[in-house]
């Protein structure tokens, strides 16, 4: 069993707890996803099954589409409405057009952003969320991320700001939204978050836990510029060899003829391309 499988994840799962079941169902230990959702959270988990679990790796950095509603007022422990309230604030409720200028100004482009304890980050080791579940809370350094957009409305409740975000790989939405209340002189947690996409995949192609959908390997490289071997250029992939880079920085999925994933490149050196995932007409 080797493949993609794009996955609506329903709530109150984590994503381990899907992999476990998909391990079930297609009898596949070798199961990884490219992006962690909160249990809360709902919406596209991205699965290499088998020997696509090798590809996983090339979507780390893709950009992601997210939609949540932020509820100003109140901070909790986890940043969501999965947590404990940890403070309360007497906020009056903003003008859109004035959140919309804070947001313009302080969360879009190229910005550091804290992560929070609940994350999956490793540090020394240990992921935040084991720490925060021991009551153990340590300094973390701000990471660079990008946001691309973040895009609100009002809401028939004026506490409440329903957004949508496209950003950068290692983005943390409750904190954006976090932050966001801390900005409007108060605090703020996330709510109904869901993600859209992940680069070229959409939750509108997803399958269901229930009904698991396997697609082709070759569906893993869907995002990246593909181009067709000739007969020497299969043998030349099957041994190992490098080749000049084609256009741009890379990665650059190969196929045969008949469109089978042979391998993949990376940038090695001086626009030498090196095949360092390569699947041999096999995948």
């Amino acid at each position: 069993m080797h493949g993609l499988v794009l996955l609506d994840k329903p709530t109150g799962m984590t994503s381990h707890d899907v992999v476990f079941k998909l391990r079930g169902h297609f009898g596949e230990k070798r199961i990884g996803h490219a992006g962690t959702l909160d249990p809360d959270a709902t919406g596209l988990l991205v699965i290499g099954v088998g020997n696509a679990t090798r590809l996983i790796r090339f979507m780390g950095d893709m950009d992601k589409t997210y939609s949540c509603e932020i509820v100003l007022g109140s901070e909790t422990d986890t940043l969501d409405d999965s947590g404990v309230t940890t403070a309360t604030y007497d906020m009056t409720a903003p003008n859109i057009d004035d959140v919309r200028d804070i947001i313009a100004e302080k969360f879009v482009g190229d910005i550091m952003q804290i992560p929070p304890m609940v994350s999956a980050l490793r540090v020394d080791g240990v992921r935040l969320h084991q720490l925060a579940r021991e009551g153990i809370e340590i300094e973390r350094e701000p990471r660079p991320i990008t946001v691309y957009s973040y895009d609100v409305e009002a809401t028939d409740d004026p506490m409440v700001i329903r957004a949508t975000v496209r950003c950068g790989g290692g983005t943390y939405i409750r904190s954006l939204g976090a932050d966001l209340g801390t900005a409007l002189g108060g605090g703020a947690h996330i709510r109904t978050l869901r993600r859209h996409s992940t680069g070229p995949y959409s939750v509108d192609e997803a399958c269901s836990l229930e009904d698991p959908v396997l697609l082709p390997v070759g569906e893993m490289v869907r995002g990246m510029q593909t181009h067709v071997l000739d007969e020497k250029g299969m043998e030349d992939v099957l041994y190992g060899r490098v080749r000049e880079a084609w256009d741009g920085d890379g990665p650059w999925a190969t196929t045969n003829v008949d469109g089978e994933l042979i391998a993949v490149f990376e940038l090695w050196r001086d626009r030498i391309a090196k095949p360092t995932v390569v699947f041999g007409g096999r995948g």
